[in-house]
């Protein structure tokens, strides 16, 4: 993995071959019948621009009771799906060998979906970094310091392209500017499935 702007971010470009990106999404898509994708809304009331679901033991989850994680979704109930293995794998190569990710959110990104930048800190331990995987549609993402008036850099992140968060840039504030809608045909009906792994409960 390549160093491309913070230290302790980190790009895998192309991590995920053509025939990798398909299968994978194949899982995701037999997972999201399952928990199907929803439009979740901030504490303060605004409905977000993505739709999201979760697999793992832990989703995440925002609305009107704040940010945290839970083992339910919460339109249907039931538990959430599992980890794909490929993930898991992904995981222990570049992330944590020995530990493995409780919560994977899945954000589907459709035409104007974007995210505004944000810290990741609703887990347990800072010390795990955050794993993240694109299919689809090429994203902008931005990734500054920890401060609101540290600079930001852009980086384009393709269909396959791994990223990671770890050590400095753990808790870099990061988003996504906007998605290139047709630049992949991956997903079905268009548009770009993000997939972000973290431990996001403590270790027993």
């Amino acid at each position: 993995m390549e160093p491309v702007s913070q230290i302790g971010f980190r790009l895998a470009p192309a991590a995920l071959d053509a025939a990798a990106q398909e299968a994978l999404l194949a899982q995701v898509l037999e997972k999201v019948a399952a928990a199907p994708f929803y439009r979740p809304v901030t504490p303060g009331g605004k409905p977000m621009s993505v739709e999201m679901t979760n697999f793992g033991p832990l989703g995440w989850v925002t609305d009107a009771g704040g940010y945290r994680y839970q083992p339910t979704h919460p339109v249907t109930g039931a538990a959430w799906p599992d980890i794909p293995e490929v993930l898991l794998r992904l995981w222990a190569e570049l992330a944590d060998p020995e530990i493995p990710p409780d919560a994977c959110l899945v954000n589907l990104y459709r035409d104007g979906a974007k995210m505004g930048l944000h810290q990741d800190r609703d887990e347990a331990d800072f010390s795990f970094p955050v794993l993240s995987v694109s299919l689809g549609d090429t994203a902008l993402f931005r990734i500054g310091g920890t401060s609101r008036r540290d600079p930001t850099t852009s980086v384009r992140l393709a269909s396959g392209d791994v990223c990671l968060l770890a050590g400095p840039a753990r808790l870099a504030r990061h988003g996504i500017d906007r998605i290139i809608a047709g630049s992949s045909r991956l997903i079905p009906g268009g548009g770009r499935i993000n997939l972000t792994l973290r431990r996001a409960g403590p270790v027993a």
